[in-house]
């Protein structure tokens, strides 16, 4: 079901990532806190693999563990890699479907463990919360999307498309809308008619404009307030294209006038701090032509640690809450 990552890296002690974060194909659950996983599917490229989940890991010896600004070593963190999602290369609902079965596996093994998995285009994301629901049949899932768009177009009408996934899960049956908060939006790149089936079905738009208005650690603060009392497990969906393009030169479908890097390393600190939020993905740096840039790849790892990070504070909060102790 997963082959070995492209990049193989070291076992050996040490606190940059590639040291610290292990690559083991069959985990002992008690081993494992954060399981990470990727799909190299992508739609952008004609029977090409997608480029992000190897450059990701590359990137690992330039980042150390220790989070300077909070004062954490994510070293008390075991993170484990198990490797990509084995797709075909031409098969694109084979390919799905195989990560629909790794979602579903990794959740019903690793039940109490939080799962990553790190694309390609944001189809994966369909995939993958159809997998954890097979998983969790009964459990309600709520999604946070972190998008410029709402990726609820009708797959009627444009066929297998990577800016789908939501609509294909409200349809499935796998979500509803109402349990869906899509936060970031802004601009002009929703059409009427996205806007409208949005609305029809109950999805929870906050714009961009609205959440630096109201304060953004406020409003995703409320936003998981909200759906803690909603639902079971919360997914989160990370695309990269939510960022100004000036942050994010490598996504397709970047803007201009989206979130700054501060802005979403605050948001995903945020995130990581609910407990709640079972599963993560981080999608759509997956240019369609060329290779990827050192800061589209620095931007995705940094903002994958700082949702580390907000799992590491949380633990750290409830062990001293626990203990009466104040260890900050």
């Amino acid at each position: 079901m997963f082959i070995q990552p492209e990049w193989q890296y070291k076992q050996e002690n040490g606190s940059a990532m590639h040291q610290w974060i292990k690559q083991k194909e069959n985990p002992v659950p008690s081993d494992a806190d954060i399981i990470l996983y990727g799909a190299l599917l992508s739609y952008g490229k004609s029977s090409q693999k997608a480029l992000y989940p190897t450059a990701f890991r590359k990137a690992w010896p330039g980042f150390q563990s220790y989070n300077l600004d909070e004062q954490v070593d994510l070293r008390s963190l075991a993170v484990v890699d198990v490797g990509d999602v084995a797709i075909h290369e031409t098969d694109r609902m084979l390919s799905e479907s195989a990560i629909e079965a790794a979602a579903e596996n990794l959740s019903t093994a690793y039940s109490k463990s939080f799962t990553c998995l790190i694309g390609g285009d944001h189809a994966i994301t369909a995939c993958s919360l159809r997998g954890i629901k097979n998983a969790f049949p009964k459990d309600r899932i709520g999604i946070i999307q972190i998008d410029t768009h709402l990726d609820a177009r009708n797959q009627e009408e444009i066929g297998l498309a990577m800016d789908s996934p939501i609509q294909k899960l409200i349809a499935a049956g796998v979500v509803e809308g109402k349990h869906v908060y899509n936060v970031g939006l802004h601009g002009f790149f929703n059409s009427p008619e996205m806007i409208h089936y949005a609305k029809e079905q109950g999805i929870h738009m906050i714009t961009l404009k609205q959440m630096r208005r109201d304060g953004i650690q406020l409003t995703i603060r409320e936003m998981l307030r909200q759906l803690m009392y909603e639902v079971d497990r919360i997914y989160v969906s990370v695309d990269l294209d939510a960022l100004d393009i000036t942050f994010a030169p490598d996504v397709p479908a970047a803007t201009p006038g989206g979130l700054t890097a501060y802005e979403l390393f605050d948001i995903l600190k945020l995130i990581g701090e609910n407990e709640g939020v079972r599963h993560i993905d981080f999608v759509y740096a997956d240019p369609k032509e060329g290779d990827l840039r050192p800061e589209t790849v620095k931007m995705g790892v940094t903002a994958f640690l700082q949702w580390l990070t907000g799992i590491r504070l949380d633990s750290r909060n409830r062990i001293s809450k626990k203990g009466n102790t104040m260890i900050r």
